[in-house]
């Protein structure tokens, strides 16, 4: 099948970067399509509590992008949607894409009578697999469309006929298959966004190590009123209140082993999830190991705020070691750059500030993509190619946003 549309333009990627450059694109005329990997808009902004520097929840942005793209009839969505293949120009690309079976069709309603039914469960992947979700789920509250979605390999042949059964609008349909189609664009805005870095692969950190070591990812789903503790930062598996917090910042970041790179928004993240702590815990010792310290501009303010606090502890040092305890703790064993001395320090929950690694990494130079010696997409605006938001570099939410608007203006004039 081949959709075509003269001068449209595709956008692949539905975060907050997709989501603005579409918005752009559809706004002064362009038909788009916008295609996401995932069962719902709206990409790593959905999985935060808060960001900077207003601390706004998700909502804040999201739901008003959602609005506009239901309003916009020049937009069209497909979700759980990849690019197999590129071909063409500039001004004239033919883009072949992929759809993963939903199991679930337009039908539904969101009325949760499946859910009921079903007798199986999976890792809940938007909280990170710190809980369990139905295998017939809504990816998330405010998920955009909001459908369910059916794992199929999670389910017994009881629950399928079971969660069938149970719905009354014949939405579930576990017969669907993959369906490849081809678009005819105009040109292509890559928004294809980050993945945290694998944790695992810090073999000194020890994250699988103890139930105290988590990601800053994982903290963002502790703190978010949606996520698997309600809003509570409890230790996962056995949901103590942490007395001690410590942080480990650049996780892998500026590391020739790992990320080469700053990933730029690690350290005002701490100080954000440092604000969650606070909130919850008012007295709680916090300890942040790091390099250096970077909230340039905007957020220097941010960060003294977060440092005139007694109780949070800056030591320049690189933590070498986590050792996991026998009573549920663990200890950073770090040199303090400063002093020079070996220093060990024992807190009930650790947090790796795990740097920004573009997702399409793999993806973009199978496409034959031109990316940079780190996996960014380079933009090349007179090829048709345009990047932004941290397909192009690691960024913020509102310098993500600002190169969105860029690109859609470098997109619309493509071919010209």
């Amino acid at each position: 099948m081949t959709d075509q549309s003269s001068g449209s333009v595709l956008v692949v990627g539905g975060g907050i970067s997709g989501l603005t450059a579409a918005l752009e694109a559809a706004e002064v005329g362009k038909n788009v399509f916008l295609i996401e990997k995932n069962a719902f808009m709206g990409g790593r902004v959905a999985q935060l509590n808060q960001y900077f520097p207003k601390l706004c929840p998700p909502t804040c942005g999201l739901e008003i992008q959602f609005k506009r793209i239901r309003a916009n009839r020049n937009i069209r969505i497909y979700n759980m949607t990849t690019v197999k293949s590129v071909s063409g120009a500039a001004g004239n690309f033919e883009v072949t894409c992929v759809t993963a079976p939903r199991y679930v069709n337009n039908n539904c309603t969101c009325c949760g009578d499946c859910v009921d039914a079903c007798a199986d469960e999976r890792d809940n992947d938007f909280n990170l697999g710190m809980n369990k979700s139905k295998a017939i789920y809504r990816p998330h509250d405010m998920a955009f469309p909001a459908k369910y979605v059916l794992d199929k390999e999670a389910c017994s042949p009881e629950t399928l006929e079971a969660v069938k059964a149970a719905c009354k609008y014949n939405a579930v349909d576990t017969e669907m298959a993959e369906e490849e189609f081809s678009l005819n664009v105009e040109s292509i805005i890559w928004a294809t966004g980050w993945n945290p870095y694998d944790a695992e692969k810090l073999e000194n950190l020890k994250v699988n190590s103890s139930n105290a070591i988590i990601t800053n990812m994982q903290m963002e789903r502790l703190a978010a009123p949606n996520g698997p503790t309600l809003g509570r930062i409890l230790r996962p598996g056995d949901n103590k209140e942490p007395e001690s917090f410590g942080f480990v910042q650049c996780a892998g970041s500026r590391d020739e082993n790992h990320l080469e790179h700053c990933s730029y928004i690690c350290c005002m993240a701490t100080m954000k999830q440092i604000t969650y702590i606070r909130e919850r815990y008012p007295e709680a010792p916090i300890y942040v190991f790091y390099i250096d310290l970077r909230t340039p501009g905007k957020y220097e303010k941010f960060r003294e705020k977060i440092m005139a606090d007694p109780n949070v502890h800056f030591i320049k040092g690189k933590v070498a070691d986590i050792v996991a305890e026998d009573d549920g703790t663990v200890t950073m064993i770090a040199e303090n750059a400063v002093t020079g001395n070996k220093m060990s320090q024992k807190v009930d929950l650790c947090v790796l500030a795990t740097g920004m690694e573009p997702a399409a990494k793999i993806q973009a130079a199978q496409l034959g993509l031109t990316v940079d010696n780190l996996g960014f997409i380079v933009s090349n605006p007179e090829a048709g190619m345009i990047s932004c938001g941290c397909a192009k570099k690691a960024a913020d939410v509102v310098t993500s946003a600002q190169s969105s608007t860029a690109a859609a203006m470098k997109a619309i004039q493509a071919g010209r």
